[in-house]
């Protein structure tokens, strides 16, 4: 390798108009990748996290809460395009429910928390290149969004995919805009700091900050766990729940027996001979759910103290530089994971909550759960789960991967799936008006058309 690729990288990143901070974390990470540094993180170097504090064991004072509430700022991870599912928008603009997006709920979630407490609650997006334009456009809806001066937004930084074979930024004239990435959630914090937000919420009263992502509707503002956090002392907490055998590649938190300090460990960082380790949910049985609590005058200390270079572990992602297209050339993306910065602050924790505060959408089995008769908006605009457990569903992947695909199989909705226990759709079928799936359903490769108002499965 040459200097010559990070030179020309930098150079590429200044002449865009990114601020020399984030250039400097991006030369802190090229130098690691340089020497070779994977970020694994193996199991002999870690003890399993066993008990946490829990949510369900915390009583608050009113009034506290109250006082919390009051410096709370909500942040959301917004710059995600869910290009997994064949979008080429911000995946939170996707519909979910009674025709609102995740934008919409989000949104109104946090409008029901100001109604219900009086409080400010600033609601502010990161946002990517990609997804910022479309993002604000759907904000404009909502004139009580902002607060006084603070803004809706903040733009995640961007930097260059480097060719695997010589760590040089690469070139892609069919498409520029495809040369550059951004650097994984683990950029919060530096475009916190270098986009002016950070200041500017401390310069408003405001001390903490609840963090989640934009694809996940079960982060309702919540002054129960605002007070705890406040009372802890803590600069940084993350939000966890207990694993079942459905969360295995999920992250966790561990304890580094170098330092007894927090850690996060990502699938990415697991060696793969250790992954039946990782993927143990009795050995390591909580896993991390990415909602994350800032002490913001903490985090402004952190940041100033270490010139905004957080030095998070490294994440390098392999990829092509057109992700659809598998034969243009292997680049890495330099990659950091907003939850790893739990072992950077010293007093950093975390508290195990229920499930209902993690309802993510990665895929569109996922969406078709969101969607059904198995959830119900309540007056805080928070998806209520309306059954005791909620069914396992598997859906085929080339029929119902992509957004496009799935809508059109279910052309009439989705089916009910209040009396189901199962659902693993292993072939091409389209969906009719008002089935109802019971018990454990499969339906095989043959695919086909479910009938109107059919009940699928065995009670």
């Amino acid at each position: 390798m040459s200097t010559d690729g990070l030179s020309t990288a930098q150079q590429k990143m200044a002449d865009a108009g990114v601020p020399q901070t984030a250039i400097d974390v991006f030369t802190h990470y090229y130098g690691q990748l340089e020497e070779g540094v994977t970020g694994s993180i193996p199991e002999d170097t870690i003890e399993p996290y066993l008990d946490p504090p829990k949510l369900d064991d915390v009583r608050i004072d009113p009034a506290h809460a109250k006082q919390v509430f009051d410096k709370l700022a909500i942040i959301n991870l917004n710059g995600g395009l869910g290009t997994s599912m064949g979008l080429d928008k911000a995946k939170s603009l996707l519909p979910v429910r009674d025709g609102k997006s995740f934008l919409d709920i989000i949104v109104e979630q946090v409008l029901a928390a100001r109604r219900g407490t009086g409080s400010r609650l600033p609601l502010i997006f990161m946002n990517s290149f990609r997804t910022r334009e479309d993002t604000l456009e759907v904000l404009a809806k909502y004139p009580d969004l902002p607060v006084g001066d603070l803004p809706l937004d903040f733009l995640q930084n961007k930097e260059p995919k480097l060719r695997t074979d010589d760590l040089t930024p690469v070139q892609w004239e069919a498409d520029p805009s495809l040369e550059w990435c951004p650097p994984g959630h683990g950029d919060i914090y530096t475009a916190l700091q270098t986009s002016g937000v950070l200041q500017q919420l401390l310069d408003a009263g405001f001390r903490y900050a609840s963090v989640s992502n934009s694809d996940n509707l079960g982060t309702v503002p919540n002054p129960v766990i605002a007070s705890w956090f406040a009372s802890t002392g803590a600069p940084y907490a993350a939000e966890l729940c207990r694993r079942t055998a459905a969360d295995r590649k999920g992250g966790h938190l561990a304890v580094r027996k170098s330092d007894g300090r927090l850690i996060l460990r990502d699938t990415a960082q697991t060696p793969q001979e250790e992954m039946d380790y990782f993927t143990d949910e009795h050995r390591h049985p909580y896993f991390h759910t990415n909602n994350l609590w800032f002490d913001l005058e903490q985090l402004d200390a952190v940041l100033k103290e270490r010139d905004g270079v957080m030095g998070l572990p490294l994440i390098r992602n392999e990829k092509t530089v057109d992700p659809s297209d598998k034969t243009s050339p292997k680049v890495y993306q330099i990659e950091s994971a907003m939850g790893a910065a739990i072992e950077v602050f010293e007093g950093a924790t975390a508290i195990v909550v229920g499930r209902d505060r993690f309802l993510p959408v990665k895929a569109t089995s996922d969406l078709l759960l969101i969607r059904s008769d198995l959830y119900a908006l309540d007056q805080r605009q928070a998806l209520v789960q309306q059954v005791p457990s909620v069914p396992a569903v598997t859906l085929a992947s080339e029929p119902y991967k992509l957004i496009g695909d799935f809508e059109a199989r279910f052309p009439h909705g989705i089916p009910s799936l209040k009396e189901a226990t199962s659902l693993d759709v292993q072939g091409d079928w389209t969906f009719g008006q008002d089935v109802t799936v019971i018990g454990d359903a499969v339906l095989g490769t043959e695919g086909g058309q479910v009938p109107d108002g059919a009940r699928v499965g065995t009670a």
